[in-house]
C-alpha cells in the first residue's frame, strides 16, 4: 500500500485543509481539520515532509510539526501561484502546496527561532511608531493649513509650530476647541518621541553587542538599524552560493526581459525584503552624499561612477555592490570581497575608512545617533519664518536616525505618485501616505 510521502498544509485561523501524496505524486487524501484537532492530526502520521506557505502564522506551524518529527518545508506564496489550478479553495491551495514542495528545483524559506522572530519584532515596533509619529506631524499640519499656516515637513519643525500655536491660543487667533486637539496630538508626539528614542537606544545595544551586526556595520552605509535588520530578517548567508545571489534576494538586480539571445535589463526586481533593500538604498544614498560633498577616494569605482553617472544610478549602484559584500561577509566571517571582484575594496575604501559609528562612510547618516552630520546642514540659515497664508521658506532639516533620502535619490518613488511606507524611514512627514 503506498505511503504518503508529503502533505501540503494551508493554513488560517480557524479551519485548516491538508492534501496528502505518495512517492508518485499521487493523492492519498484531502481534508477539512479545524486548528484543535491539527497537531493530533500530525501527531498520529508517520513521519513525512509537510510543506506550507512561508505567511502569517507559517513558523510557529513549522516549529510545532518539527517537535512532532515531521520535516518541514516553508514555499514562498508567490512560488506555488502557478501550480493553483482552476479556480481556489482550501482543497487546491493545499494541493498546489504540495505538488510545489516535490520539485527538486523549488526554493524554501529558511524556519526561524522564536529568538529571531523576537529580534525582527524589536525592528519592527520603532517602524510602527515611526508611522503613527509622520501621521501626528501630517495631522498637525494639515490642520494649520484651515487657519492660514503652511509649515516644513519634519519632525524637527513640530517645536516651533507648538510654540506658534499656543501664540495663537494666547491672542485668540485660534478657537478653544482647535487647541485643545492641537496639544492632545503634541502630547502623543511627544510621548512617541521618547518611545522611539528608547527603542532607537535599545537597537543600537543589540547591534553593538551581537557579533554578526558588528561585521556588518564595516560595509559602508550600514549602520546599527540595517545591521540589526539584516542580521532578523535576511535569511542564513549559507542559503546563498555566492553574495551575488543575496543582492539578487533584495532585489536589487533588474528585471530581466530577454529573449531570442537578446539581453533586455528593466529596472530593479524589486523582489525580497522591502524594509532591507530600502534600507540598503538609504545607506548607499549617505554614502553617495557624502562623497558628493567630500569627494571620493581617488581612482575608485565611486569616484568613476559619479563622474558619468545620475547619482540615483549610482546610489543603487552602491547598494547592489554593498549587497553582494555583505553576502560574502556574512559567509567567510570577515569582510572580503568576492568572486572576481577579489581584493578590491567597495568604493575604493579601506576597512579604516568604514567604521561604522565616527568614519566618514561607515553609518548611514544620523543612524548612529551620536552626532549630526553636517551634510545637509547649511550653517548660519534660519529653519524657517512663520508667516501666514503663504507657503514658509525654509532649510532641510537635520537628519534623524529615521532618515529617507530624497525623490531623485530613491529609486522607488520615481516611478509613480504613490508613497512607499518606510520601516524606518520617516524624516519627511508625507511618507505614508496610502
Amino acid at each position: 500500500m503506498s505511503q504518503v510521502i508529503t502533505i501540503g498544509l494551508d493554513i488560517a485561523k480557524h479551519v485548516f485543509h491538508v492534501h496528502g501524496a505518495d512517492g508518485r505524486g499521487r493523492a492519498m487524501f484531502s481534508k477539512r481539520i479545524s486548528r484543535g484537532k491539527l497537531l493530533d492530526f500530525f501527531a498520529a502520521q508517520r513521519s513525512c515532509t509537510v510543506a506550507l506557505e512561508a505567511s502569517g502564522g507559517a513558523h510557529h506551524w513549522a516549529r510545532q510539526l518539527t517537535q512532532l518529527g515531521h520535516e518541514v518545508r516553508l514555499i514562498p506564496p508567490a512560488y506555488v501561484k502557478p501550480f493553483v489550478k482552476r479556480q481556489k479553495n482550501d482543497a487546491i491551495d493545499a494541493e498546489a502546496i504540495c505538488e510545489a514542495a516535490q520539485r527538486p528545483s523549488m526554493r524554501f524559506v529558511a524556519m526561524k527561532s522564536e529568538q529571531q522572530q523576537a529580534a525582527g519584532l524589536v525592528f519592527r515596533t520603532p517602524d510602527l511608531l515611526v508611522r503613527q509619529r509622520t501621521q501626528l506631524i501630517n495631522a498637525i499640519r494639515g490642520h494649520l493649513t484651515e487657519y492660514g499656516w503652511i509649515a516644513p515637513k519634519g519632525p524637527s519643525h513640530v517645536a516651533t509650530l507648538a510654540d506658534l500655536i499656543e501664540v495663537e491660543a494666547m491672542t485668540s487667533s485660534l478657537p478653544e476647541a482647535a487647541h485643545t486637539m492641537f496639544r492632545l496630538m503634541l502630547d502623543l508626539f511627544a510621548g512617541l518621541n521618547g518611545k522611539i528614542a528608547d527603542l532607537d537606544k535599545e537597537i543600537a545595544r543589540r547591534a553593538r553587542e551581537d557579533e554578526v551586526s558588528r561585521r556588518l556595520m564595516t560595509v559602508p552605509g550600514i549602520g546599527p538599524i540595517s545591521a540589526t535588520a539584516i542580521a532578523a530578517l535576511a535569511p542564513p548567508a549559507e542559503t546563498f552560493a555566492k553574495g551575488r545571489d543575496l543582492a539578487a534576494w533584495f532585489g536589487l538586480t533588474p528585471l530581466q526581459r530577454s529573449t531570442g539571445g537578446k539581453q533586455k535589463l528593466g529596472a530593479t526586481s524589486k523582489m525580497g525584503e522591502r524594509t532591507l533593500r530600502r534600507l540598503l538604498i538609504i545607506g548607499s544614498s549617505a554614502v553617495v552624499q557624502q562623497a558628493s560633498k567630500r569627494g571620493a577616494p581617488k581612482g575608485s569605482w565611486l569616484e568613476q561612477m559619479l563622474a558619468r553617472k545620475p547619482r540615483m544610478l549610482v546610489t543603487v549602484a552602491l547598494a547592489n555592490k554593498g549587497a553582494d559584500r555583505l553576502g560574502a561577509t556574512c559567509k567567510a566571517g570577515k569582510l572580503q570581497s568576492s568572486g572576481r571582484r577579489q581584493g578590491v575594496s567597495l568604493a575604493g575604501l579601506r576597512s579604516s575608512q568604514v567604521q561604522s559609528v565616527e568614519g566618514e562612510y561607515g553609518a548611514t547618516v544620523g543612524e548612529t545617533g551620536l552626532e549630526e552630520p553636517d551634510v545637509l546642514i547649511v550653517p548660519g540659515a534660519r529653519i524657517f519664518d512663520l508667516v501666514p497664508v503663504r507657503e514658509l521658506p525654509y532649510r532641510p532639516a537635520a537628519p534623524s536616525l529615521h532618515q529617507k533620502p530624497d525623490r531623485w535619490q530613491h529609486p522607488t518613488t520615481c516611478q509613480s505618485s504613490s508613497k512607499i511606507p518606510l520601516a524606518s524611514g520617516g524624516a519627511s512627514t508625507d511618507e505614508y501616505a496610502p
